[in-house]
């Protein structure tokens, strides 16, 4: 096992010259083939099997010279699914079923891990996953809170692992030409950016309950302080309680506010403020299902991102997107296909994807986009293959993360946040700084 991870080592340093430009996401079957033994394969273990797990379990087992060592998930029903899926996909073998993701990190067999857990474990799993040498393919949000994701970064660079958010648009052929026409001037400069994300989600109510036999609920809570057990939270509609979720903010406006920022080409904002509110229903939902999100950067620009959880009406025609505007128009996109229009709004450029399966499905909790996951995968694999950072890499990912989590915090304590623009830390507001971390199910507390 050492020599064949020593292979893969090897091969990342020799190989790095036969790499293409940014547009490239794998090899050619010719050219993979000459490098790669038809067992050196990199080995991966699926932890979180509900929801997007479950798709993207299939997404893993269908890229070449990769094998599903092991799935992972505190539900004991999901794991024979999986395993059956995995198969079904066309690997030869069953992956092993594991119910602690602690013991698959033991296992030196494992090179890398995808993270489709609640929002609670995604950053100290990712520093786990780190610290025992596995390189981590998590989703967003990167983290639950802004410290937890410096915790992360500092983890990856520490132990030199390779760590992608799933910020799939980051590896969309048609969005990485768009941001580029951004970039290049087609709308002269890039001064604001809306988002969005609308749905129909309805009322939740939590009643007390018993632990189901196939749930390991303590396993589950992990690094969150202790809470009884109680129906109607588990398995999603803990996003809407700050204990494990981060709100609509997190779950769905990471994806819309990655790219607004990696548009107007921004870092960390100097001003964050939100209003909004649980306006739809009286119920327990304990995070806004009505949310408007601002932030003001450095040079002039502004984003904003505005949240209808539970009115599904679409904005321009579209349930998510972005749009934004510049001096000389303005450029719509709902994540893939991309529309560009002069000062007057006449169209002047429509480009619409020729990637497979790229239609872009923004009320699909599990999968959104099959064609985008399936490059964002490859882009993963492509970057441990030859030790480069993926196209969302941890920082990346971070800071786009980090802003929304930035406006939860300002609706959460009721006024604007004033913020250092070198590294976004919040200041002179001693309530909003203790929302900067949280406290831990003691034992549990993450560290590099």
């Amino acid at each position: 096992m050492e020599k064949r991870r020593e292979f893969i080592k090897k091969m990342a340093v020799t190989t790095a010259g036969l790499a293409v430009g940014g547009k490239a996401f794998s090899f050619t079957a010719k050219s993979y083939n000459r490098i790669i033994g038809a067992n050196d394969r990199i080995h991966v273990a699926i932890i979180g099997l509900n929801g997007r797990g479950n798709s993207m379990s299939g997404t893993f087992a269908k890229q070449k010279n990769l094998e599903i060592g092991t799935v992972c998930d505190v539900d004991s029903r999901t794991i024979p699914k999986i395993q059956k899926k995995v198969t079904e996909a066309g690997q030869a073998a069953a992956p092993k079923g594991e119910k602690d993701c602690r013991k698959v990190l033991q296992d030196k067999s494992i090179d890398a891990i995808y993270i489709a857990t609640p929002d609670h474990w995604h950053a100290p799993l990712t520093i786990m996953g780190c610290q025992a040498g596995k390189h981590v393919y998590v989703e967003k949000p990167l983290s639950h809170n802004p410290r937890e994701g410096e915790i992360a970064i500092a983890a990856a660079r520490k132990y030199d692992r390779i760590v992608q958010m799933g910020a799939q648009r980051r590896s969309s052929p048609a969005m990485i030409q768009c941001i580029e026409e951004l970039h290049g001037g087609v709308i002269g400069r890039v001064y604001l950016a809306k988002a969005w994300y609308t749905n129909n989600r309805k009322a939740n109510y939590l009643k007390p309950g018993t632990v189901p036999d196939w749930l390991d609920y303590d396993l589950w809570q992990g690094p969150a302080p202790r809470t009884p057990y109680q129906d109607g939270l588990i398995h999603y509609n803990w996003h809407w309680f700050w204990n494990w979720g981060t709100g609509e903010a997190l779950n769905n406006g990471t994806h819309e506010v990655d790219v607004a920022r990696w548009g107007l080409g921004v870092d960390f904002p100097t001003r964050v403020s939100s209003v909004g509110g649980r306006y739809q229903f009286k119920d327990d939902w304990q995070t806004p299902d009505t949310q408007i999100v601002t932030m003001d950067y450095p040079g002039r620009v502004s984003l904003m991102w505005e949240n209808r959880s539970s009115n599904g009406r679409k904005i321009e025609g579209e349930d998510r997107g972005v749009i934004f505007y510049g001096e000389n128009g303005s450029l719509d996109t709902d994540g893939e296909d991309y529309t560009i229009y002069d000062l007057s709004g006449k169209m002047v450029k429509q480009v619409k994807s020729a990637a497979p399966q790229a239609a872009v499905d923004g009320r699909n909790t599990a999968s959104p986009s099959l064609g985008m996951d399936s490059l964002h995968v490859a882009n993963f694999l492509d970057s441990i293959r030859n030790n480069r950072r993926p196209n969302c890499d941890v920082e990346l990912g971070y800071r786009s993360v980090m802003a929304m989590q930035l406006g939860n915090i300002s609706w959460r304590v009721g006024r604007d946040l004033h913020l250092d623009p070198k590294n976004g830390h919040i200041l002179n507001d001693a309530d909003a700084q203790k929302l900067w971390s949280r406290t831990y199910e003691p034992g549990w507390e993450p560290k590099v």
